[in-house]
């Protein structure tokens, strides 16, 4: 698997691993729920995915292989900084409010995500179409 495909397959991960958070912290808002130790635990695993993505795109631009729009360089610094941001906006309080907020936050970076993946090449290579 070339390093290209690798970057893809994992930004449909953070993608995917997104939504699922978003959904998470949606039906535990309308639960009436807070954050939770799992919910956390969960960003951490959703932070460490993205950081791993991350890396694997400073290689790329490092041997040359430059995305196609330069908006996708900036979609690489957003993301790794929403949840952490969303933490420090909080200042780590685990309320029904901000659930929302972390719920609200993952579908976000989910969007961003999504436009990653358009903005990086022509024809992502780990796309079927």
């Amino acid at each position: 698997m070339i390093l290209t495909d690798l970057h893809c397959r994992v930004g449909l991960a953070v993608i995917f691993f997104a939504f699922a958070l978003g959904a998470w912290g949606v039906l535990a808002f309308l639960r009436g729920l807070g954050v939770t130790g799992s919910y956390f635990g969960a960003l951490i695993i959703g932070e460490i995915l993205i950081l791993a993505q991350a890396v694997i795109g400073v290689v790329l631009v490092l041997t040359g292989r430059f995305p196609m729009d330069g908006l996708h360089l900036l979609y690489g610094i957003v993301i790794p900084i929403a949840w952490a941001a969303v933490y420090v906006y909080t200042r780590g309080a685990q309320t029904k409010r901000e659930m929302l907020i972390y719920a609200v936050m993952s579908f976000f970076v989910m969007g961003l995500g999504i436009r990653g993946i358009m903005t990086g090449a022509a024809a992502p290579s780990c796309l079927p179409f």
